[in-house]
């Protein structure tokens, strides 16, 4: 947008080298011929700063704990994915090569124990099972 006459710059809201821009509700009925000297702007002022107390920074242990919950909640699902798919080209695979794999995968930290459960759930939910001769081996169930 640019403004042709030195008159129209200064009836324009400027902030640096950018012109505001007007947006006016439909249910105002402004004539075509309406001039913006007609309107009034009120920019902050953007010198003043404000502070952030230190105590509202500072978050407690309960928050952490259930923060962490949370997010590991959220991220179940990129787990159980990870680990369907991990089976689904294998096949048949050993617990340990299993958690290296995921370890490979998952761009988050994960615990291990973090990993068992998710993969119990998964032989819960029928997705895999135990090998009969090895309970250390995990088969892929289609």
């Amino acid at each position: 947008m640019a403004l042709e006459s030195e008159s129209q710059k200064e009836s324009c809201c400027v902030f640096g080298d950018v012109y505001g821009v007007i947006m006016v509700p439909k249910e105002l009925e402004i004539e075509k011929d309406a001039s913006i000297d007609q309107f009034r702007f009120q920019l902050p002022d953007l010198k003043q700063a404000f502070q952030v107390n230190a105590i509202q920074m500072k978050e407690t242990v309960e928050e952490n704990t259930s923060t962490t919950e949370r997010v590991f909640q959220d991220r179940q699902y990129q787990v159980d994915a990870a680990i369907v798919r991990i089976m689904k080209t294998r096949k048949v695979l050993s617990h340990t090569l299993l958690i290296t794999e995921l370890f490979q995968q998952l761009k988050f930290p994960i615990k291990p124990a973090d990993l068992k459960k998710r993969i119990e759930s998964l032989i819960d939910r029928e997705y895999l099972e135990r090998d009969k001769n090895n309970p250390q081996i995990y088969n892929y169930l289609a």
